[in-house]
């Protein structure tokens, strides 16, 4: 009894102190900073504006098509024209609105605390692609640019989306073993030769691939072509299945 009771005091006096700060720092919206019910939240509006992906897409890329979901797979014509190097992929949000905006906060504007809610998002838009035995790696950056940026943004989504869904995660799985150019504004055809052979597998984490299901993660995907040259130094190394899960899909009409 005496026991139970500490307990019990432990607790009350626990949620003193979460309604204190609760009164001091109350819970705000993750995309206005306006007060909202729970912490790592987007309020109402801010909910509404963000384009998050749903219904009908492709089943290779996570592109959406027009159409409704009758379980079929379907992929889309650039995915059928020439398939990736990967089985499933899925996308969280559009690029576009509101959504943008807390992609670039997390990238480039020191916002870390956005990779929380973000993998829970990315949680619910990949619930089809997890399998027990998966590996989670994140695209990675050239150690220049981690040093300059001092965090990989599709790192720390990786590993909130690894304790979301209880999965392990490898954060140097993968190695930027050049820095390349930046890919904005270059066709498909381009960001695939700026990436030939510009990633590898860490040598000593070569051995968790055989025969294992991989599952990568990146922040926005437009042309696939990192995720590809991801994918192929994984199949490489002899990984089985692949899939890919981002935060945010390039719409190809956009």
């Amino acid at each position: 009894m005496a026991a139970d009771g500490s307990i019990e005091r432990s607790y009350r006096i626990w949620q003193r102190i979460q309604t204190a700060i609760k009164v001091v720092y109350p819970p705000r919206c993750i995309g206005c900073g306006e007060m909202t019910e729970s912490d790592f939240g987007l309020c109402g509006p801010c909910w509404r504006d963000t384009p998050f992906i749903g219904g009908l897409v492709c089943a290779s890329c996570g592109v959406p098509l027009p159409g409704e979901d009758d379980g079929d797979r379907v992929e889309c014509d650039d995915c059928m024209r020439q398939p990736p190097p990967w089985s499933e992929g899925r996308g969280t949000l559009l690029y576009a609105g509101k959504a943008r905006a807390l992609v670039l906060a997390l990238k480039h504007g020191d916002r870390t605390e956005l990779a929380r809610p973000a993998a829970r998002w990315m949680a619910q838009a990949g619930r089809s692609l997890f399998r027990s035995d998966m590996l989670i790696a994140p695209v990675p950056l050239h150690w220049s640019r981690l040093l300059k940026r001092r965090y990989n943004q599709s790192a720390l989504l990786a590993q909130h989306l690894g304790k979301t869904v209880g999965l392990p995660v490898c954060p140097d799985l993968l190695l930027r073993s050049r820095r390349t150019p930046a890919l904005e504004g270059k066709t498909a055809a381009e960001r695939t030769e700026t990436l030939r052979d510009a990633i590898t597998v860490h040598p000593r984490r070569a051995d968790r691939l055989p025969g294992r299901p991989v599952l990568l993660v990146d922040d926005v995907m437009t042309s696939g072509a990192t995720l590809a040259a991801c994918a192929r130094a994984c199949r490489a190394a002899g990984a089985d299945d692949i899939s890919v899960l981002v935060l945010a899909r390039v719409a190809k009409d956009a």
